[in-house]
């Protein structure tokens, strides 16, 4: 999917959200355990229930690998039904990849090509030989891990090296890289009052905004800073939407708990 689609697919659907994925089989409904695939019936009933008030769905590939190869297959089977029954949803794999050289591009390889995710996070600490594999696939995007939300960021992203912080850098030398323009960030809503500083680097660029509702972060605060010409954001929500209700109602708790950050978002739109 190329930025244009996606920004047509926000100003259609009046929303910017991205639902996490995050499958953990102690919390889904007791009576989903009794499902071939639990992960994969929980996933479905949740995109057939928001698909119309997100944009995106962002998978947590963690989630999925710690329960191995019927793990894999639930995430392999989420990201066809996805791509065959709503072509219009932007999809993330969230793997958090950081290796070099063929390793790296065996990674792009497996998340973007065989997947058929739209996109895939990575980590930039190995630097540009990291992630340019990633950006070399036509028509996908890598969202490089910027300004992260956990208390961890401040051990190195905000630390001041030669007069700047480490996170600035990191935005600014990536843009130097073959094929940038198909890069977006990942920008924690609990460091909302960074946005400003953060646009003035990458001001064209989409961020992947986690972190609002249970972590902390406000949705209001990040748009403030954060919106673009071309809004620019994708705000995730996980926990807060999917575990909504552990009911034979799971599906419909999580419905209402998606329109109301899209509802938010629609009045921000609007303004």
């Amino acid at each position: 999917m190329t930025t244009q689609e996606l920004v047509h697919q926000i100003k259609q659907k009046q929303s910017f959200l991205c639902i996490g994925l995050d499958v953990d089989l102690e919390k889904i409904p007791k009576h989903l355990l009794l499902e071939d695939d639990p992960i994969f019936a929980f996933n479905k009933a949740i995109i057939d229930a928001t698909h119309h008030l997100c944009v995106s769905y962002k998978p947590n590939t963690a989630f999925y690998e710690a329960y191995g190869i019927k793990g894999w297959q639930a995430l392999q089977k989420t990201i066809v039904y996805l791509n065959q029954n709503y072509p219009e949803i932007y999809t993330i794999a969230d793997a958090k990849r950081g290796d070099i050289g063929n390793t790296s591009s065996m990674y792009a390889k497996a998340f973007l090509e065989d997947l058929a995710f739209d996109s895939v996070t990575v980590a930039p600490y190995m630097g540009k030989d990291s992630v340019e594999p990633f950006l070399a696939f036509k028509d996908k995007h890598t969202i490089m891990l910027a300004l992260t939300s956990n208390q961890g960021a401040f051990d190195f992203q905000t630390k001041n090296v030669e007069g700047k912080e480490l996170y600035k850098t990191v935005l600014e030398t990536s843009k130097t890289w073959k094929n940038s323009e198909n890069l977006m960030y990942v920008v924690g809503a609990t460091k909302a009052e960074f946005f400003k500083e953060i646009r003035t680097i990458v001001p064209n660029s989409f961020l992947l905004v986690p972190g609002v509702g249970a972590q902390g972060g406000n949705l209001q605060d990040v748009c403030k800073y954060g919106l673009n010409t071309d809004i620019g954001l994708l705000i995730n929500s996980s926990r807060g939407i999917i575990y909504a209700s552990n009911t034979l109602d799971f599906a419909n708790a999580a419905a209402v708990k998606a329109k109301e950050l899209q509802q938010q978002m629609a009045e921000i739109l609007s303004k």
